[in-house]
């Protein structure tokens, strides 16, 4: 069994918030917009760490993590990019690689909307934890916590990380 904490949309921002849930994890995924080597080099120094670039990181980033990582843990094939869409209206590149390589689970960012689907028809769950960073128009900052256990994935927890700013009266 693994547990899993993954992450979006940071923009360069980490907190005690999101440190608190890395630190309880047996890894930590990003699906990109990580924002700035900084968090890649403390998020690498926490526990295993498995990343995407998203569109706003520099090649320093990009020299680092891939655009896509596609893997197998504890039973389940992962595919994580950064943009990917949803269920039903994945962007074309995500489709493509969603039937070459039959994932269990899909994992993307870039919208800033915590989102998990089952997608009935590629046999996957797809997952985006909406963005954990400052950076956006999300009004709550989220990761989401889960376990992946023998190809099956439980105990999953949306988690609000507050405000993404501060909002005037």
């Amino acid at each position: 069994m693994k547990k899993i904490c993954l992450l979006s949309d940071t923009h360069g921002y980490l907190d005690q918030g999101i440190l608190n849930h890395c630190q309880k994890a047996d890894e930590i995924w990003h699906a990109g917009d990580i924002g700035s080597l900084e968090i890649s080099e403390k998020l690498s120094s926490i526990k295993p760490f498995k990343a995407v670039y998203g569109n706003i990181d520099g090649q320093n980033i990009r020299t680092l993590h891939p655009m896509d990582q596609l893997f197998e843990c504890e039973g389940t094939r992962v595919l994580i990019t950064h943009i990917g869409g949803y269920p039903g209206a994945y962007v074309p590149e995500a489709r493509k690689k969603i039937e070459e390589h039959k994932p269990g689970l899909f994992i993307c960012g870039h919208s800033h909307i915590l989102k998990v689907m089952a997608d009935q028809k590629n046999h996957l769950l797809h997952m985006n934890p909406g963005a954990a960073g400052k950076h956006g128009f999300h009004k709550i900052r989220t990761l989401l916590t889960f376990e992946i256990n023998n190809g099956k994935i439980g105990n999953l927890n949306a988690v609000e990380l507050g405000l993404r700013a501060k909002i005037e009266d």
